[in-house]
């Protein structure tokens, strides 16, 4: 019996996705040793929902509480997606207290050798648009990123 539950579970674990996935796209910061990695930007119901993370391979503390904020202090604002052939830029979706649907109250310095996790939520831009760029201030530009649908 335990050998097929062995068998079994082995299955299940070569079935299973991978949850340390490759980010669809990278950056380097401004900041000497800060990077960031996108893991995903995909369609969801209405919106398009942007997970990614911020790496600190430095050897000090980064402060990252307002570095990608725009308009509101402490929250990840300031990001915007970019449909160059389109001609079109894309912000960060707003509730109706002017409040963004995205990553808020950050108020962390970032470790050497940590990462924390931000997310997003952008208007559909049309069908016809499979790739777009993503801005993150103080990151270098992220050019042609491939849209989940």
């Amino acid at each position: 019996m335990r050998a097929i539950i062995a068998a079994l579970a082995g299955i299940v674990l070569a079935a299973a996705p991978s949850l340390a996935a490759e980010p669809v796209a990278s950056a380097d910061g401004e900041t000497p040793g800060l990077g960031i990695q996108v893991q995903e930007l995909k369609l969801v119901i209405v919106h398009m929902m942007l997970k990614f993370t911020v790496k600190n391979d430095s050897d000090k503390a980064a402060d990252v509480t307002n570095t990608m904020s725009g308009a509101e202090g402490a929250t990840v604002d300031g990001i915007y997606l970019v449909d160059v052939p389109g001609k079109k830029k894309y912000l960060v979706v707003r509730d109706s207290e002017d409040h963004c649907l995205c990553s808020r109250s950050i108020q962390r310095n970032l470790v050497p050798s940590a990462s924390l996790a931000f997310w997003a939520k952008f208007p559909v831009p049309p069908d016809s648009v499979q790739k777009i760029g993503i801005v993150v201030p103080h990151f270098i530009p992220m050019d042609d990123v491939p849209i989940s649908r």
